[in-house]
């Protein structure tokens, strides 16, 4: 019997000017052990994309069965034509032009994609939206991810995976003021914030969660992109 491959399921990464192990402190890209470990629970192959050149995106997402843009730090408003508010991090230039290019890359090839966190503000960006640079009640503490219920919006993508009001965990301080083109909401928080979007005109599978999915045991979201990968 021929076993079908599992779907080869990239990771965007963290790119940090100075990490630590053992006697090294070096420039890294790195990407917490929860991403790929939800990758794998959920029967995809997990792999790593360090930041690259913008133009060298569609090569690499071609080699992709699917796609996750990872959280990590603000966007730069300026990528939204905005002033940066005293309460938006440092930019991270370098992240936000090639994450930006992988998803303009992988929207035009029609692999499935998931943002999480930032990779739903950053999808939003990407399709011309705009973000609250800052509202309060969506992460516990420095360093420390809360929970909240979000509903799910009937008759979309997301609720077909989850039905039901769920408690998810969460660290973020910015959202999805207005919707980038062609983006749905497909669940909201009990303060009427945006906690998913999805693109129903796209090629394929397209969602993205503001939460991070990667810090519970919930494998829903994550199993749906990779059964869109392997299809």
């Amino acid at each position: 019997m021929t076993v079908r491959p599992r779907p080869l399921i990239g990771v965007s990464t963290y790119l940090e000017s100075v990490a630590r192990w053992g006697v090294w402190e070096l420039e890294a890209a790195l990407l917490p052990a929860g991403y790929p470990r939800l990758v794998q629970r959920a029967g995809g192959l997990a792999c790593m994309v360090p930041p690259d050149t913008p133009e060298h995106a569609a090569q690499t997402v071609a080699r992709l069965d699917g796609l996750v843009i990872a959280g990590g730090p603000d966007v730069d408003p300026a990528r939204y034509g905005a002033e940066r508010s005293p309460r938006t991090g440092p930019p991270a230039h370098e992240r936000d032009a090639w994450e930006l290019a992988l998803i303009d890359a992988a929207l035009a090839a029609g692999v499935p994609l998931l943002g999480i966190c930032r990779g739903m503000q950053l999808l939003n960006v990407a399709l011309g939206g705009t973000l609250v640079q800052h509202l309060d009640g969506h992460a516990e503490k420095a360093g420390v991810f809360g929970h909240h219920p979000v509903e799910p919006v009937p008759g979309t993508l997301y609720a077909d995976l989850v039905p039901e009001d769920t408690a998810v965990p969460t660290y973020h301080h910015q959202a999805v003021e207005r919707l980038g083109r062609g983006l749905v909401p497909s669940a909201y928080a009990a303060d009427g914030t945006v906690e998913a979007v999805e693109l129903p005109s796209a090629r394929s599978w397209v969602l993205a969660v503001q939460w991070h999915p990667e810090m519970g045991e919930d494998l829903r979201v994550m199993r749906g992109l990779v059964a869109a990968a392997g299809s």
